[in-house]
């Protein structure tokens, strides 16, 4: 039985704090709905009139309030769900969490495969756990947009991605989500000879046929780790070229016509392994799948290309920095870096860190390690500054590596001032720190 939300924190002034409720409470219920989770807070309290039942130290209290049109509650709750998260029953191959060494922080070791995530924080779902409630509540709060891991249309595929004979046909799945109202973004994890070649144009064909309950696609590598005990293997370099040539700029031209958007969309990493240029911004439409690698490398261009028309000339104090970041990005870091130096008038070093702790076939900088970088810098001249992309610290205020590692320690270790940086502005910004420490 579902007990409600524990509260974390009330907002000061807010119709919460004016009540009385406070932490450590538990709002069980609103006009007699019991809370399941955030989403049921924010859809029962969208009313003016409330009555509202919070559980302090066991004793059940009773609220009756009046809300203005658009005025926040201001609770904040321990968890996004009250009933717990839902997790995930496949055993796919490529499963990242299914990848990872044992004796890491509890935290990488959950598989979520909840919807309810899915609709507040977009991770993606594989809708192959949904009873006959989600089915009914989803069509009552008409949670859109949803992330989907598709991988293949074809169901027998499909469940030897998966893993799992039990799971649902998919295409049934997201035709009735749209039938509810539902918008969906899909995602292909391609993984060479399973739902490459003809099984991945049958998937693009059928999910393209789902516009616009389908509003975007993302074709992304395969990711493996050193840890993978499975026969799958990473994209080679042709493989991401025939990708290009048949999902690129052309094919998404055709959908754009078609469609007002490209619709299908391929990960950066795609055209770093294939040695091409990233498309330019208007291909990436309003780039609907930024947190899944497609179109980030893009936006740190266009990025560059601004602040370098904005700056006009470096301090006249020098200093040297150096940019840790993963293999993959590294070849163009290091072409942009010669621009920054006559831009911001610094010394720049670009580093690519190999991924000793995952394998070398992890090349991206989200999963470097705090040990990796120590290693890459151990022996080397000290540089005044060391940037560190903020994609391998955690969402936590961004103090943290995957392999529990906090900034301080990776400075201690190096020997030098750490800064994290995720965007170009936010290297200027440490650049320009550094220059005025040492004025």
């Amino acid at each position: 039985m579902v007990e409600g939300g524990l509260v974390a924190a009330v907002s000061e002034g807010s119709l919460s704090e004016e009540m009385g409720i406070r932490s450590g409470d538990e709002v069980l219920s609103i006009d007699g709905h019991v809370l399941r989770d955030v989403i049921d807070y924010q859809y029962y309290a969208a009313e003016e009139d409330l009555e509202m039942v919070v559980r302090r130290k066991g004793v059940t209290r009773h609220f009756s309030l009046r809300r203005k049109y658009g005025e926040d509650l201001g609770i904040e709750f321990t968890s996004p769900v009250f009933n717990g998260m839902r997790h995930c029953s496949n055993q796919c191959e490529f499963c990242f969490v299914n990848q990872m060494p044992p004796g890491l922080r509890r935290s990488l070791y959950v598989k979520d495969d909840d919807y309810r995530y899915s609709f507040l924080y977009g991770n993606f779902i594989t809708l192959s756990n949904l009873t006959d409630n989600d089915w009914v509540r989803l069509a009552q709060q008409r949670l859109s947009p949803l992330y989907v891991s598709v991988h293949a249309t074809d169901a027998a595929i499909r469940r030897r991605l998966l893993r799992n004979p039990t799971t649902p046909d998919i295409v049934p799945q997201l035709i009735r989500l749209g039938n509810l109202g539902i918008k969906v973004h899909a995602q292909i994890v391609v993984c060479p000879g399973v739902n490459d070649g003809d099984v991945l144009e049958q998937t693009i064909t059928d999910l393209v046929g789902l516009w616009p309950v389908v509003v975007s696609i993302a074709i992304v590598p395969v990711g493996l780790t050193r840890f993978c005990k499975g026969k799958i293997r990473t994209l080679a370099r042709e493989d991401a070229y025939r990708l290009i040539e048949r999902y690129g700029a052309d094919q998404s031209a055709r959908y754009r016509c078609l469609y007002g958007v490209g619709l299908v969309y391929l990960a950066d990493e795609v055209y770093f392994l294939a040695g091409e240029p990233m498309p330019a911004a208007h291909e990436y439409d309003d780039y609907p799948q930024l947190e899944n690698g497609v179109g980030l490398t893009r936006l740190f261009l266009d990025e560059w290309d601004e602040l370098r028309a904005e700056v006009t000339g470096g301090s006249a104090t020098y200093a040297n920095v150096a940019i840790a970041t993963g293999t993959l990005f590294a070849p163009l870091m290091d072409q942009i870096a010669g621009e920054m130096e006559r831009v911001l008038g610094v010394g720049i070093s670009v580093h690519p860190v190999v991924n000793r702790f995952f394998g070398s076939m992890v090349t991206v900088a989200g999963l470097l390690t705090g040990q990796d970088v120590v290693h890459a810098f151990r022996g080397k001249s000290r540089p005044d500054l060391l940037l560190l992309p903020g994609a391998m610290f955690d969402n936590a205020g961004r103090r943290r590596t995957i392999d529990d590692w906090d900034q301080d320690r990776i400075a201690e270790e190096v020997g030098t001032t750490i800064m994290v940086a995720g965007t170009v502005r936010e290297m200027q910004v440490a650049v320009v720190s550094i220059q005025q420490d040492r004025a």
